[in-house]
């Protein structure tokens, strides 16, 4: 479910946000890097790459960037 989402970010987004999505259910082993113990999980990263949130389970479009914006990440103008 989640997946639509994250490219429909990426596309908004090209070249001002990086939106990466790794299928764990493919490749389980990817998810150790990350400690992801339940998916969906959603990791969202700042410019310098600090972790900035954290979110496990779905998340609409429209309450990613309102968490992201909470955590005072500044979004790309489009």
């Amino acid at each position: 479910m989640m997946e639509p989402i994250l490219e429909s970010l990426r596309e908004e987004y090209q070249g001002r946000m990086d939106v990466v999505f790794i299928d764990v259910g493919k490749d389980p082993k990817a998810a150790e890097p990350y400690a992801i113990q339940s998916i969906p999980t959603q990791i969202y990263y700042d410019a310098a790459g600090t972790e900035r949130w954290r979110h496990v389970g779905y998340l609409s479009q429209e309450d990613i960037l309102a968490g992201l914006l909470a955590e005072g990440v500044t979004l790309p103008e489009k």
